[in-house]
């Protein structure tokens, strides 16, 4: 009977412990659940930045946070039309082809071919590239063909473009076809810059025609269309010695007949 009544009486004891332990606020503390990180929207840059190394699909995530903080933002509704876009359908199916030079990149390339640096990520695409950062001397990309001049090109990408295809038309034997069609160029923008060794041979073989086309022309003392030929020429190159030499011989001969 004692021992029952001790038994009991120390139970008593340790219930009220307990009690007391969970009345107190310290010990039923719980660690606070963790927060989920979240991440900071990054710049317009740094997202050009991540799809130059391909990023496409984080690039494009990005991208459409970005344009629902900046509904308006221009460059970066181009950019993502150009992540999205068809680059076939968006540049054309015709195409040249181009190995790649030192110094180049698609952003260069876009520059000198679609008139714009920021249309490297669709150049890229229309290359099928997954890095547009990873252009290789001597690698072979396509460059798109315009299919003509709209109403509101400009002067200098019309003369660069109808200069991409006198080449393309060389590439394919057409070579009267591609003389006229630098001559065109070279009418619009005399200075214009060939590019690549096709483009510089195509345009001395250009040079050399009107420069036999003068000959004949001074030869029948039709003195001024020869000239003019030749005043072409040098608007091209300025250091056409041919029509330097030739060009002083025909205003010569034109003043002395002037004093007969």
């Amino acid at each position: 009977m004692l021992l029952t009544l001790q038994a009991v009486t120390g139970c008593t004891r340790f219930g009220a412990r307990t009690s007391k332990l969970n009345e107190n606020p310290a010990a039923t503390r719980q660690v606070p659940a963790a927060q989920p990180e979240t991440r900071q929207l990054p710049s317009f840059t740094a997202i050009v930045n991540e799809l130059q190394l391909g990023h496409y699909h984080d690039g494009e995530q990005d991208l459409q946070h970005y344009l629902q903080e900046h509904p308006g933002d221009r460059p970066a509704q181009a950019m993502l039309h150009q992540l999205v876009a068809d680059p076939i359908q968006a540049l054309g199916s015709r195409s040249q082809t181009y190995v790649v030079q030192a110094g180049d990149s698609y952003s260069t390339l876009a520059a000198r071919y679609l008139g714009d640096p920021g249309a490297f990520l669709i150049l890229a695409r229309y290359n099928g590239s997954a890095n547009p950062s990873m252009l290789r001397v001597g690698e072979k990309i396509r460059l798109p063909l315009s299919a003509g001049a709209t109403a509101s090109e400009l002067p200098t990408a019309k003369a660069q473009r109808l200069q991409r295809e006198s080449v393309s038309l060389l590439d394919q034997g057409q070579n009267d076809q591609a003389l006229a069609r630098l001559g065109e160029a070279l009418s619009i923008k005399p200075g214009l810059k060939p590019v690549g060794l096709q483009a510089a041979a195509l345009r001395k073989q250009l040079l050399d025609s009107y420069h036999e086309q003068a000959i004949v022309l001074y030869r029948d003392q039709q003195l001024d269309p020869a000239i003019a030929l030749w005043d072409r020429i040098l608007a091209i190159d300025p250091n056409y010695q041919p029509a330097i030499t030739y060009r002083a011989r025909a205003l010569e001969l034109k003043r002395r007949l002037k004093q007969r």
